[in-house]
């Protein structure tokens, strides 16, 4: 029985439920990543005892399944987009920004799909904007292709983020300090490819590149998108 099936206790002198639990954990992952998120630290942000919980979620693993099942609400647009592009590229920003909001979320992104309610609605929404274009199958390894490219950038991201606010080091002052050393390595003529790179490529912020290879991926998929014989 997953959480979403087992039925919460009924209220007690300190009101709990799941609703508060949660926005508890995810108030708390906010401030300080999944690091900071435990039972008893939720528990101490509610006034609770930590056992009071155990009677709506047994695990950290169930809390965390909440919290991204929380955050993927955010996901999903009020109006679905008509043309199927639009509607991937819709859902694919709005999960770069609901994870620019809560940064621990590139830590759970990726793994086996989510079960909540918000988590099947965000999968729905993917495979009913590809409906119809194509086999069933191909359907579905489009989809993953998608989602495949918006974690992978997602998560670079915010390793970017999280690298900058450790060192506190801008990607410019980084560049600025590691300079010397890249100019040294790219003098020695090992690597022609990287210097061209370098010295002749344009440097674009991160929501430019996330846009660029986005719209390439959505440029891949469909070409592959035959609608099914009759």
């Amino acid at each position: 029985m997953t959480v979403w099936d087992r039925p919460e206790p009924p209220a007690r002198p300190v009101p709990l439920d799941r609703e508060r639990i949660v926005a508890a954990a995810v108030a708390l992952a906010d401030e300080g990543g999944l690091e900071a998120v435990s039972l008893r630290k939720v528990a101490a942000r509610l006034n609770a005892g930590p056992m009071r919980l155990y009677g709506y979620i047994s695990t950290k693993e169930e809390l965390l399944d909440l919290m991204v099942d929380e955050v993927q609400a955010e996901i999903l647009p009020a109006e679905q987009p008509g043309d199927w592009r639009e509607a991937l590229r819709v859902l694919s920003h709005r999960t770069r920004q609901a994870a620019l909001r809560h940064p621990w979320l590139a830590d759970l992104l990726g793994g086996r799909p989510t079960l909540g309610p918000n988590g099947l609605a965000v999968t729905e929404a993917k495979l009913a904007a590809l409906d119809g274009l194509a086999d069933v199958d191909t359907v579905m390894r489009a989809a993953e292709t998608v989602s495949a490219y918006v974690t992978g950038a997602i998560r670079r991201e915010i390793a970017d983020l999280r690298a900058e606010r450790a060192t506190g080091l801008s990607k410019r002052d980084w560049q600025r300090a590691s300079g010397p050393h890249v100019t040294r390595m790219l003098a020695t003529g090992r690597f022609p490819a990287l210097a061209k790179a370098v010295h002749d490529g344009t440097d674009v912020d991160a929501g430019t590149s996330f846009s660029t290879g986005l719209d390439w991926v959505l440029d891949a998929v469909a070409a592959r998108l035959t609608p099914p014989p009759g």
